[in-house]
């Protein structure tokens, strides 16, 4: 072994080869250590390459003229939906690797992207106000929901398939009959949001409609009559995603106040809060287990224990803030999308 030639290496002590040489050992917390690529000798951490833990990356070759905002693989799981803000959704088949077709029809980018549970229909939300309806095996237009004032942040099918909810910057929930385009409910002014909404998901009997907003607040919202039922708070700063655990009556939100809340449901309180160093911009629960992953504006993923509230695994590899999160239908995979240009897969199945 080559000795030290830098003599402030010297004020570090000798080299110990083995255990009964050890005079006194120190307990040192992790967060304490150095990363290793800190080690290398680099004097600026901004020259330090970041750990890339995706074991796939898609870069450059998406057919998109412009940042990926939301991905979603259709219930079958043969199908991956691609939203943009060029305003194309592009559907792609998920054994071949192919590009399947691109939907047309939005004037303005794309927000979210979601599918039919029972089939190859894909629902999409414009910033221009609009909602489209395509038949992905058909490459065809189904319909067209008009009536919001402002960008469409957040929308889905009910899990029955009848029903569509969407949320919009302009403080409003709207329910819709997909068939006909009717609009059956426009849920506004109080006791519901003051500002935009950006996010909602929908309980599995399709009865209830969770929406957040950027007002902070979480509302609970009858489908079938169009009424608040409840509310939840606890954030100080715009919530960003939201979602239902399946095996349990719980809720986690993400906001830009850093936080990761699970809700208990029953009682609309809180089962415990995980901190971010940054905002969470988006969430999935991994299936029906009791981790919930979160993509934060900090380009990390994190995966979490709903029910320690402990942080199990942080995924690196994203050079700017997560867009999207999405599980692949074996659960084994989550995809992610980023502003950075990329979307990366990560091997997530130690968590099902």
């Amino acid at each position: 072994m080559n000795s030290p030639t830098n003599d402030d290496d010297e004020d570090q002590g000798e080299i110990f080869l083995d255990e009964s040489d050890i005079i006194h050992e120190i307990a040192v917390d992790d967060e304490d250590l150095p990363d290793a690529d800190d080690e290398a000798g680099s004097d600026d951490a901004e020259d330090v390459e970041e750990a890339d833990d995706s074991m796939h990356i898609f870069t450059g070759h998406t057919g998109h003229k412009d940042s990926v905002s939301s991905l979603a693989f259709s219930t079958d799981g043969q199908l991956l939906a691609s939203g943009s803000f060029d305003g194309l959704v592009q559907i792609w088949d998920i054994n071949s690797g192919n590009l399947k077709c691109a939907l047309e029809g939005p004037g303005a980018g794309i927000e979210w992207v979601r599918w039919h549970p029972k089939g190859h229909l894909v629902l999409a939300g414009s910033e221009d106000s609009t909602v489209w309806m395509w038949n992905a095996d058909k490459s065809a237009y189904l319909n067209m929901f008009s009536g919001h004032g402002s960008s469409v942040t957040c929308g889905d099918f009910t899990p029955d398939g009848k029903t569509i909810c969407t949320g919009s910057d302009d403080a409003t929930l709207r329910i819709w009959n997909p068939r006909s385009g009717e609009n059956i409910h426009v849920v506004k002014g109080h006791p519901y949001h003051t500002e935009g909404l950006t996010c909602l998901t929908i309980a599995s009997d399709s009865t209830l409609a969770l929406t957040g907003s950027k007002d902070s607040s979480v509302h609970i919202v009858n489908i079938i009559t169009g009424k608040v039922v409840s509310s939840l708070s606890a954030h100080s700063d715009s919530i960003e995603c939201i979602g239902l655990a399946l095996s349990s009556p719980w809720a986690a939100t993400g906001s830009m106040d850093q936080k990761l809340i699970v809700w208990d449901l029953q009682h609309s309180l809180p089962r415990c809060t995980c901190d971010h160093e940054e905002g969470v911009a988006c969430l999935s629960w991994l299936g029906a287990s009791k981790y919930v992953a979160t993509g934060c504006v900090d380009g990390k993923v994190r995966v979490w224990d709903s029910l320690s509230g402990d942080c199990m695994r942080t995924f690196s590899g994203h050079s700017d803030a997560i867009q999207s999160l999405a599980v692949s239908a074996n659960g084994e995979f989550l995809v992610s999308v980023s502003l950075d240009g990329t979307a990366r897969v990560f091997e997530i199945a130690e968590f099902r």
